[in-house]
């Protein structure tokens, strides 16, 4: 039976109840009706794609997404989509100006897989994982316990950071400024690959810190064989935040298409968990303990 048939149904059985002569029977069939009306509608403005998961990403931006299907955010929309026993469909775009725009906003695909709680331009599902910007460093370096970036110790320190990013702030303020070695925050990802750079400098002893975004940090160390350290940045008491709650994200009008997402989420988390954790992403609980299974 169709959608708009089970409806018609449904109407008919309320209809029928008119014929009951009580007032509460009367203010249910006017709720049940609502009811029907609203969810109708609500599915038909929504017009997610019934047979396939289509997701919204950039095309070179591991470890989140590739158009090699290389990255958690692709094993995270496959996860997902076998469970709605749905197909992926991918569009692609760069993660740049625009990209919400020419993607959800041009009902081009249904799902962003890695937003950060808040952000006005989608609306957020509940977080799949949270997580922070860390300081990679070598294992028995000068940099050995350091996990805050006041401490007086990186002082002289060659500090890698990718300019424009929020730990910056907190760099400047400790006056360790004169000890970065600056990266590019917009660059084309088909053909520079920022951070690998910046652990490959690290590795040969041309930086003795790296600052990196918790996700691409713990990626790369991972990846480069060598023996490195991933300290979240968790203890800063001043200055921007470097802990966020990442989501799902949809257009506003998407509800159902949410609350879908959510439950999915919910149901699904050790999993999530297992496909972040093999990819090196570091996880924290909301008290900022590591989450390792």
């Amino acid at each position: 039976m169709s959608r708009k048939q089970s409806a018609a149904a449904l109407f008919g059985l309320l209809a029928g109840l008119n014929t009951l002569p009580s007032l509460a029977q009367d203010a249910a069939l006017n709720q049940a009706q609502d009811r029907v009306t609203a969810e109708t509608f609500s599915q038909a403005v929504e017009l997610i794609d019934p047979n396939n998961f289509r997701v919204c990403a950039d095309p070179s931006s591991l470890p989140s997404s590739n158009d090699k299907l290389e990255g958690f955010e692709n094993k995270l929309a496959d996860l997902l989509a076998a469970k709605l026993g749905k197909h992926v469909e991918y569009t692609w775009y760069p993660m740049a100006t625009g990209f919400v725009r020419k993607t959800l906003g041009e009902r081009r695909c249904d799902v962003i897989m890695g937003y950060a709680q808040g952000d006005e331009l989608v609306q957020n599902t509940n977080a799949y994982y949270r997580t922070s910007y860390v300081m990679v460093t070598k294992a028995g370096s000068k940099a050995d316990g350091i996990d805050t970036l006041s401490d007086p110790r990186l002082k002289g320190l060659k500090i890698g950071l990718v300019a424009g990013t929020p730990p910056g702030n907190n760099i400047a303020a400790a006056g360790f400024m004169a000890s970065v070695h600056p990266y590019p925050l917009q660059v084309d990802t088909r053909y520079t690959h920022v951070p690998e750079m910046m652990i490959k400098d690290l590795v040969d002893g041309t930086t003795d810190v790296a600052i990196f975004w918790g996700p691409i940090g713990g990626y790369f160390a991972k990846k480069s064989g060598q023996d490195l350290k991933v300290v979240p940045l968790v203890k800063e008491t001043h200055g921007p935040k470097m802990t966020y709650r990442i989501t799902m994200g949809v257009r506003a009008s998407d509800q159902n298409w949410k609350r879908q997402l959510n439950t999915l989420i919910k149901e699904n988390q050790k999993e999530i968990n297992k496909i972040l954790i093999d990819f090196g992403v570091p996880i924290l609980d909301e008290k900022d303990r590591p989450i390792t299974e």
